[in-house]
């Protein structure tokens, strides 16, 4: 009888030795999965190919089918759409800052903003929800392509800086046409902006899809 006791008197200890070893081996796993989560914009980064990638493909692809409002970065193979209005519309895309201080056809300032980093439930959707991510890697004379009104225009960066987030005036509207693009520091949005200036492409003529062979 006694000896029955004791048995009983293991075995919660013996189960409860496995619970927290499996407490601890999904703990770990768990934490590993959201590290990866966390640096997979940085590993895809280490991958691209900045001459053939997506957006490369999908730029040589729509040259002839502009369906939409879209901005290209070949060299980070980024693209997306952009809309005005409410901040929610990056949840889509970037966001069409200001729309009355410029645009690519009436010149002005066209500023588009996007999410620099947002933890997404798997690398995917981290991906998808942090366009910005890379947008340090860009360097002066890279090109940035804009799809606007059924029009493709070029632009060539021309600068770079880090603003702090009270600086205002890299929405307002500017004398020379420009694209502006911004984003908040990898510190946060408390932390300051980092801004990439290009200038329209003056050898490149903007297309419609009806111009083709230009």
């Amino acid at each position: 009888m006694s000896l029955q006791l004791k048995s009983l008197e293991k075995r919660p200890k013996h189960w409860k030795g496995r619970l927290i070893s499996a407490t601890a081996i999904m703990l770990i796993i768990g934490g590993l999965y959201t590290l990866v989560i966390a640096i997979s914009p940085f590993i895809s980064s280490r991958t691209i190919n900045p001459k053939n990638n997506s957006t490369a493909q999908l730029i040589n692809k729509t040259e002839n089918k502009i369906t939409e409002n879209r901005l290209y970065i070949p060299k980070i193979d980024i693209n997306l759409p952009y809309l005005a209005g409410p901040a929610s519309v990056m949840e889509h895309g970037a966001w069409w800052r200001k729309p009355e201080n410029g645009n690519p056809k009436d010149g002005g300032n066209f500023v588009l903003s996007a999410h620099r980093f947002i933890m997404g439930m798997t690398p995917q959707q981290t991906l998808r929800k942090s366009p910005f991510y890379n947008i340090n890697r860009l360097d002066i004379g890279d090109k940035i392509i804009v799809d606007y009104n059924s029009k493709r225009y070029e632009y060539l960066i021309s600068e770079k800086r880090n603003v702090k987030p009270e600086a205002v005036e890299i929405e307002q509207r500017t004398a020379q046409p420009q694209l502006t693009l911004y984003s908040c520091t990898l510190g946060g949005a408390n932390d300051g902006r980092e801004v990439i200036v290009a200038k329209p492409n003056v050898s490149h003529k903007s297309k419609t899809p009806s111009d083709k062979g230009v």
